[in-house]
């Protein structure tokens, strides 16, 4: 008997196992290792933090997630021996594998920025990546009543890159609400040298910060955070009085303990394949890659297709034929009951346009519109019980120019 071992039953994880599960030669069997006990959706978390989610409907039990045939070992794993192909427990129980899947994610570190959780962390400075910190800050904003809000991000890159535009965006409508919109300073603090990654969406997100006079604070590296203040390296300072923070996102300990990880964990993979660098039957997929693209959801939706595919060829002895070309799409909650809906992939950053048919749509691409919100919305449900079970989402895995514009071709956008 072979072993096919998943460490990790997250989002990439738990759909490879459902996708796998189907097709499996008889001669394999497939075990995951986790220590968690629950599967969380994790976009609902952002709901959670300004008060719009019940943060009980977004926990199911992970087990239920996975085929009842399928080995589950609830464990943390120490390190991984790539030369025996063994995966060594924090127990101390070694398990043998013949081909290995590393999707164990990324995760914030607010320990490795120096005063972030020494100077009012689940008080003043807050995150809302776990569920614990999003219901810590959905209290917060509760009893916010003005002041200077902070939204910062630490360092690239990390889990759902738009999310604190998102929360900036969000936060605005609450304080507005709230009647308190006057007495609120937002800042938007981020390393980057503008609101997004790239130029055509930046430029448009930026201005959608300016409408709701969002100060942008760029290119702006933290070093430490002191009582109210965070202080960047280059002796910038921007006070608070409420900090919404992204921290430091790092893969897990045991991925640079085996010597499989960049400086932040994240393991270092061809990045069309998921196969990893050093060894031919490891693969790393996910928020645990490092790959130069978004960290997000539909990123694992689609290198999951992929990877199934190539899997089979792999252990079949064939070359690797199908290749990811970094394919995202990010729906961006602005408020107001809309969204905007970004989407691109290595080679081609956000345009405008339609999606995900051509003049159709019935999405709109870089444009805020409530069909985006709706469709956002109505995406949980489908996580739950199609995406996550490994069933075929009606969406292209490699990304299609067809109903995208360049900016010079905006005026032949359909009204």
């Amino acid at each position: 008997m072979k072993r096919l071992m998943i460490l990790g039953a997250g989002t990439a994880g738990t759909t490879i196992v459902n996708k796998l599960h189907r097709r499996m030669p008889a001669e394999w069997k497939i075990t995951v290792v986790d220590p968690a006990q629950d599967h969380v959706y994790q976009p609902g978390l952002l709901f959670v933090a300004v008060g719009k989610d019940d943060p009980r409907g977004l926990v199911k039990p992970l087990t239920d997630q996975l085929p009842d045939d399928v080995e589950f070992i609830s464990a943390e794993v120490d390190r991984v021996d790539p030369e025996a192909n063994h995966v060594i427990l924090t127990n101390g129980e070694e398990l043998s594998y013949d081909q290995l899947v590393i999707a164990t994610g990324t995760t914030p570190r607010p320990d490795e920025t120096p005063g972030m959780t020494e100077n009012g962390w689940r008080s003043k400075v807050h995150e809302f990546y776990t569920l614990e910190g999003a219901i810590a800050l959905r209290d917060a904003l509760a009893g916010f009543q003005g002041g200077r809000l902070v939204m910062h991000i630490a360092e690239m890159p990390i889990k759902c890159p738009v999310a604190p535009l998102e929360f900036t965006f969000l936060a605005n409508d609450l304080f507005e609400e709230k009647g308190i919109r006057d007495r609120v300073e937002i800042t938007y603090v981020t390393p980057l040298p503008g609101a997004f990654t790239k130029p055509i969406a930046a430029e448009k997100l930026g201005g959608m910060l300016d409408q709701r006079r969002v100060g942008l604070e760029s290119d702006f590296y933290v070093e430490r955070i002191d009582d109210g203040e965070l202080i960047s390296f280059d002796e910038r300072v921007v006070p608070f009085d409420l900090l919404v923070t992204v921290p430091i996102n790092m893969g897990a300990d045991f991925v640079a303990r085996s010597g499989l990880g960049d400086e932040l964990n994240h393991v270092r993979v061809d990045h069309h394949t998921f196969l990893a660098t050093d060894h031919d039957n490891i693969f790393a997929i996910g928020d645990a890659a490092a790959l130069p693209t978004s960290k997000a959801g539909s990123a694992a939706h689609f290198e999951v297709d992929v990877f199934v595919d190539n899997f089979f060829d792999h252990i079949a002895g064939r070359e690797l034929r199908h290749l990811y070309d970094g394919h995202v799409n990010c729906f961006v909650e602005s408020g107001g009951g809309k969204a905007l809906l970004i989407d691109f992939n290595y080679e081609t950053e956000p345009l405008p346009g339609v999606y995900p048919v051509p003049v159709v749509g019935p999405l709109r691409l870089l444009t805020e519109g409530r069909m985006n919100h709706w469709a956002k919305l109505a995406f949980e449900p489908l996580y739950w019980n199609i995406l996550l079970k490994g069933r075929p989402l009606p969406v292209p895995t490699e990304m299609s120019m067809a109903g995208k514009v360049r900016p010079k071709e905006k005026e032949e956008l359909p009204a």
